[in-house]
């Protein structure tokens, strides 16, 4: 879709064109419109001609489901057709709705009350969110949520592989986080998770982020995706400790003399062991031509020398 105009920018003629969707989004939406209305009409018409034969004659039933599938395929046409502008409306919903929300409170504001009186209103709206740190942090948390979806929008447009079609993944909605900002994706066919991973310094540059990441959303699906866009250390901030409110500044302290490091093991008080030594175990006789040898001096109970009998 676009739309034409003529006139000459910065000394140079213009291509008289301005364009809303891509040329490639627009034709594969009119392919896919034209066989989703045939599809729905035939299959439409045919159901609701076996319907109807039931209680009408055969010909009028053919008629009538006949033009009950035509209309339902032309709503369907259109349903397909009109999707790339509606997803188109979706990515700037939430402008949209700020900007209609804004215009009707300063047409109804400045219809009802003098002019000296809306200057003031419009200056406490907009000055005490502004002057308040804490609410200014959250409007720019929320103003930058904003911007990444449609930096992300650029990031698949431009650099990152889509389908043939030309379709852009639908970003979903984005929430600001202590580091920066968190947007769900949902792929559309012909991306996954590697493709991205690759391209993280790519999207961190276009987000003017310091960097990004990228993990699953969901178990189920692989199409569901979630983007940490990171702009700040958070772990390096000095954080203010409650427990420095909970000591008594009015306690004195007392002085603590330093302890002495002790440097040798010194037991003065333990008893010193006697030294024990451990028992030996008797010598094995020694083993000749595969026999023990006798004992050096074998004696029986009377004294006698029986060496000799052994």
């Amino acid at each position: 879709m676009s739309k034409s105009s003529r006139g000459r920018t910065f000394g140079r003629k213009s291509s008289g064109t301005v364009t809303v969707l891509e040329t490639k989004v627009h034709r594969s939406s009119a392919r896919h419109a034209r066989l989703a209305f045939i599809l729905a009409a035939v299959i439409v018409g045919l159901l609701a001609a076996v319907v109807a034969a039931s209680y009408w004659h055969p010909i009028l039933a053919l008629f009538a489901g006949a033009a009950i599938g035509l209309v339902c395929g032309a709503i369907v046409w259109v349903a397909v057709r009109v999707w790339p502008v509606v997803r188109l409306l979706w990515w700037w919903t939430p402008e949209v709705g700020i900007t209609t929300v804004v215009l009707t409170g300063w047409v109804q504001l400045a219809s009802h009350t003098p002019t000296l009186v809306t200057l003031p209103v419009v200056a406490l709206v907009v000055g005490v969110p502004a002057a308040v740190p804490a609410v200014r942090r959250r409007f720019t948390a929320w103003a930058w949520c904003l911007i990444v979806r449609h930096r992300l929008r650029v990031c698949f447009s431009q650099f990152i592989v889509a389908n043939q079609s030309g379709s852009l993944p639908l970003i979903l909605w984005a929430k600001p986080t202590p580091v920066g900002e968190r947007v769900w994706v949902y792929l559309r066919p012909g991306l996954s998770l590697s493709d991205l991973e690759g391209r993280l310094d790519k999207i961190a540059v276009t987000c003017h982020a310091s960097s990004a990441l990228i993990e699953r959303a969901s178990e189920k699906t692989a199409a569901y995706l979630r983007f940490d866009i990171k702009r700040r250390e958070v772990l390096t901030a000095m954080v203010g400790s409650p427990l420095v409110d909970v000591i008594d500044p009015a306690i004195p302290t007392g002085a603590q003399v330093p302890a002495i490091v002790p440097t040798a093991l010194d037991l003065p008080d333990v008893a010193e062991q006697p030294h024990m030594v451990p028992e030996q175990k008797p010598a094995k006789p020694a083993v000749l031509n595969g026999k023990k040898a006798a004992a050096a001096a074998a004696s029986s109970p009377a004294g006698e020398d029986i060496s000799d009998w052994i």
